[in-house]
């Protein structure tokens, strides 16, 4: 299987892992050579409830058993895609109502700009410096790391980038502006928190202008910051929200939601102003439902501000230079990259599975299931800090 991973799968790196795997259940994933590995990635925060969380495993079965592709996105009503998106609406406040179901995080930032285009009539986008929103065209255009964008220019046209947490910037907010697009929680960066009531004048600068607000939640949303989403940490309300990972508890899935009147637009001159074949797939929309149903009822979000407490309390080594973020999504700064990298690969044969940040990889990531144990935060830790003894 390593072999032909190499060989058949095309690669992203030069220095892919190649582990390979057997099964993944709980907080850990097995691999083929019969160990097991104590899981504080999460699949890169997809996984918010663990690996094949028996409410999901399911709820995929059940609907499996009933049909799985029937129509494009937005011709049949199908009983788990409406449910989902009107759970979603339960559950964020005002004037979030209507969501539009897709494949991908990626696909939804496309959807969330062509929407805000669609609506205000403008061209004009702003977004942040060292932003990460995904790899599509569209996407990359608003990505704020040029060393990820170079090779692939020409992109979209009028993206103008500001520093995030730094006020001055919003003057270049105008009139002109269709819409302002950033990580409420920067992410390949390094898990950036924004300074208290940056959001909100932020908002309030949008709406002095007639801009609107894109937030997106593709990272913190589902649960990992101890609410349903990070913006409601910070006293505001996007004009679109956007999601994706975590939301399917392990399936490709994601989503972009407004207010009815905003999204309404998208369905006339043109119609299909955003269309998808498989957006609102039921068998991915059943296990989305089932994930958002679990985390709202089952209280692990009250359990991570004491997770990530425990976390803070327990990672304090004189290699640690700080540790950046919110709930679980924190990244652990080692200093140097390459340090960085290595340790993360010595985790890896000590059992325990972490990662490093996109764009920073001098910072370490830990981004565990929301179902992870205090016990389980005690045995990863004691591994990070031995290695950090060690080397």
């Amino acid at each position: 299987m390593h072999k032909d991973f190499f060989t058949y799968q095309a690669q992203t790196t030069k220095f892919a892992a190649g582990f390979e795997v057997e099964k993944a259940e709980g907080n850990y994933i097995y691999g083929t050579d019969g160990r097991r590995y104590l899981d504080f990635v999460a699949g890169v925060s997809a996984n918010t409830l663990g690996h094949s969380h028996p409410k999901i495993v399911d709820a995929i079965k059940e609907q499996a058993d009933k049909y799985l592709h029937v129509m494009v996105y937005g011709e049949y009503a199908q009983e788990k895609p409406i449910a989902l998106c009107k759970l979603l609406a339960e559950a964020t406040p005002e004037p979030l109502e209507v969501t539009y179901l897709v494949n991908s995080g990626a696909e939804a930032i496309d959807g969330s700009l062509k929407l805000a285009k669609r609506y205000t009539g403008r061209e004009e986008i702003v977004s942040f410096k060292h932003s990460y929103h995904g790899n599509t065209h569209g996407a990359l255009s608003v990505s704020g790391n040029e060393n990820h964008k170079r090779e692939f220019r020409p992109l979209l046209p009028m993206v103008n980038f500001i520093e995030f947490n730094n006020e001055e910037d919003f003057d270049k907010i105008t009139e002109k502006t269709a819409c302002v697009i950033l990580e409420t929680i920067q992410g390949a960066a390094g898990f950036l928190v924004p300074n208290e009531d940056y959001l909100i004048k932020l908002k309030r600068r949008c709406e002095e202008v007639g801009a609107l607000l894109i937030l997106d939640e593709i990272q913190p949303g589902f649960g990992r910051t101890g609410k349903l989403f990070s913006f409601e940490h910070f006293g505001i309300v996007p004009d679109i929200l956007v999601m994706g990972k975590g939301m399917g508890g392990g399936v490709p899935v994601g989503a972009f939601m407004s207010s009815r009147k905003i999204m309404e637009t998208l369905s006339h001159s043109p119609k299909l102003g955003h269309v998808t074949t498989f957006g609102g797939n039921s068998l991915i929309a059943a296990a989305s439902y089932a994930t958002l149903k679990e985390v709202l009822e089952s209280g692990l979000m009250d359990e991570v501000e004491e997770k990530e407490k425990l976390f803070r309390e327990l990672l304090v080594h004189p290699k640690i230079k700080n540790i950046n973020g919110k709930g679980l999504m924190l990244a652990v700064n080692l200093g140097v990259p390459e340090y960085t990298l290595e340790v993360a690969k010595k985790c890896m044969e000590n059992g325990l599975i972490v990662f490093w940040q996109l764009y920073r990889n001098e910072y370490l990531r830990i981004s565990p299931p929301l179902t992870i144990s205090k016990e389980e935060i005690r045995k990863g830790c004691e591994i990070i800090l031995q290695i950090l003894d060690n080397e």
